[in-house]
């Protein structure tokens, strides 16, 4: 079983939609991971039925016990997030801002406040349109530890994957650097980098690949929307020849993809013949390096 994982340095890549026509294209022999936790949307276009779904806890949230506590205002005081407000004489915990971090509940003289474990989202597992498994979750508002709710989705579906024998596992990363594109690409077998010829996106792509890098994971790239700015496309390319990137396949700027999502469907199932086999080909192409 081989994973691939697709990300972008920045939004608006065309990530997601290239992920889910691969997604299609894969059929059953895929278990498709939509790692995106922050902002998931994959399941516009993959319409999973959720079968099955688990609550998510990471993190730890203070709690106070009106009965017991004794309104001194020590929390107040000790609390460096300011997640600790007075209602009508009552302390109370301000959940967006609380960090968890327990300093409050130690120096309580009435043992008034104690750290429970924070629900930080749901994770759920999907039969979808192609026949496939899709394991996706949704990270709750204003939650943090989103890197490891990745870990979680992309563990679950290895381990589908494994055990109904699937050649690949398809991973949908996040956008940008952070902790939930580093859980994204760890463990992976080959990355796949989707851009678009603007100035951030060749600064942002530089960004991410020299993350995938101190992974030593092989990569390649796809560069969608080639042929709006020839000039950057140009220097996309020069900096995947002086890095040893794959250089995939170019993708046409073309209003299908639009169109595609308003029939929440594919650009690989769209009658865009040029856009289907670009997509095929770069699908083929991308199996090829994984397996050699």
């Amino acid at each position: 079983m081989k994973e691939i994982v697709v990300i972008s340095g920045k939004g608006g890549t065309g990530k997601t939609s290239v992920t889910a026509s691969f997604a299609v294209l894969g059929q059953k022999e895929i278990v498709v991971a939509d790692c995106d936790v922050d902002a998931p949307d994959m399941h516009l276009l993959l319409q999973p039925d959720c079968g099955y779904t688990e609550d998510f806890y990471s993190g730890e949230l203070a709690g106070i016990d009106q009965s017991t506590c004794i309104r001194c205002g020590e929390c107040k005081n000790v609390c460096r997030f300011d997640a600790i407000e007075v209602l009508n004489g009552r302390y109370l915990i301000d959940k967006l801002s609380c960090e968890g971090c327990g300093y409050c509940a130690r120096i309580c003289p009435a043992h008034a406040i104690t750290n429970k474990e924070r629900l930080a989202g749901e994770w759920f597992i999907s039969g979808i349109r192609t026949g496939s498994t899709m394991v996706h979750a949704r990270l709750g508002i204003g939650s943090g530890n989103s890197g490891k709710l990745v870990a979680k989705v992309k563990n679950e579906a290895r381990e589908i994957a494994l055990e109904e024998h699937k050649q690949y596992v398809l991973v949908d990363g996040s956008p940008g650097v952070g902790c939930p594109v580093v859980s994204s690409v760890s463990g992976a077998g080959f990355v796949v980098l989707v851009t678009e010829p603007s100035v951030s996106g060749l600064h942002d792509l530089k960004r991410v690949y020299e993350l995938v890098k101190k992974f030593n994971i092989k990569a390649g790239c796809i560069v969608n929307k080639a042929d709006i700015n020839p000039e950057i496309t140009a220097e996309i390319v020069q900096y995947l020849d002086n890095e040893g990137i794959e250089h995939i396949i170019d993708l046409p700027y073309d209003e299908e993809f639009i169109n595609s999502i308003r029939k929440a469907q594919t650009i690989a199932e769209s009658d865009n013949v040029l856009l289907k086999a670009l997509l095929t080909e770069a699908w083929e192409r991308i199996k090829h390096l994984v397996n050699n």
